[in-house]
């Protein structure tokens, strides 16, 4: 760590050495982000740890450099996190998350990729109007699309509901709280027939921070619940979504050009 790291990610610029990278593949989870850079990336170096959000340099196949980054759970940490990986040269960042599918034909297993978001994130408010578009890069959605193509695994593409609480705004009540306010009472079924994929709570803030900050984002989500059967996630079967999610974001980040 150098004396100019940022506070929150724990490294800076002068860490990534003479050939820095301009891709970051951030994932909420610290261990996925550990697990993409130690087992599918080459002359891995450990940033930091700093905070549970873990940071690691490495090589694609092609020798691109890329980052594997944590960025917490929900769009605050997100925020902080994405804020300060621009400003170490981050010019492209591809999402690797799991959701909760609310179509009954987006099974568990399945993956996710969204071309926008419906937004309803504190965090994205701070960034630009509630009207500001929250898009996904077109070109680092199709590169994901492709990839998902050629490895045949099961995808969809569509618009995702970003929001911040995994409780009360997915409208689950099968938890230390039982009641939702009436604004939020039926707000699946209303997303479902507005054709809303699916939940999670980072894209929509990611999103509006690449269209203000000038950089390219796109994510994939590994669908780990079907709202339309449970509010559970299903854990037989989040492994291997999350291995299908891991292998089509580093086949599409393989085939981007620098």
């Amino acid at each position: 760590m150098t004396h100019n790291s940022f506070y929150h990610i724990g490294f800076g610029r002068d860490d990534l050495g003479s050939h820095p990278p301009t891709l970051a593949l951030l994932s909420g989870d610290p261990e996925r982000a550990r697990l993409i850079a130690q087992e599918h990336l080459q002359d891995v170096r450990r940033l930091s740890e700093n905070r549970g959000l873990n940071s690691y340099v490495g090589s694609l196949p092609n020798g691109r450099p890329v980052l594997s980054a944590t960025s917490g759970m929900g769009a605050p940490s997100l925020s902080i996190v994405v804020n300060e990986l621009v400003q170490v040269g981050i010019r492209q960042i591809i999402r690797i998350g799991t959701c909760g599918s609310i179509q009954p034909y987006v099974p568990v297993g399945a993956l996710v990729i969204s071309n926008g978001a419906l937004c309803r994130q504190g965090a994205a408010n701070d960034l630009a109007p509630i009207e500001y578009p929250a898009v996904a890069d077109p070109f680092l959605t199709v590169a994901l699309v492709k990839a998902a193509e050629e490895l045949e695994v099961e995808h969809y593409l569509g618009i995702t509901a970003s929001v911040d609480t995994f409780y009360e705004g997915q409208e689950r009540t099968d938890s230390a709280n039982p009641y939702l306010m009436r604004s939020l009472q039926g707000i699946t079924e209303e997303y479902r027939r507005l054709n809303v994929l699916n939940y999670e709570m980072e894209c929509g803030t990611l999103f509006k921070m690449a269209g203000v900050y000038n950089f390219a984002a796109a994510c994939v989500c590994a669908v780990v619940a079907q709202r339309t059967v449970d509010e559970k996630v299903i854990l037989e079967q989040k492994d291997v979504a999350v291995k299908n999610v891991i292998a089509v974001a580093l086949r599409a980040a393989t085939s981007l050009i620098q």
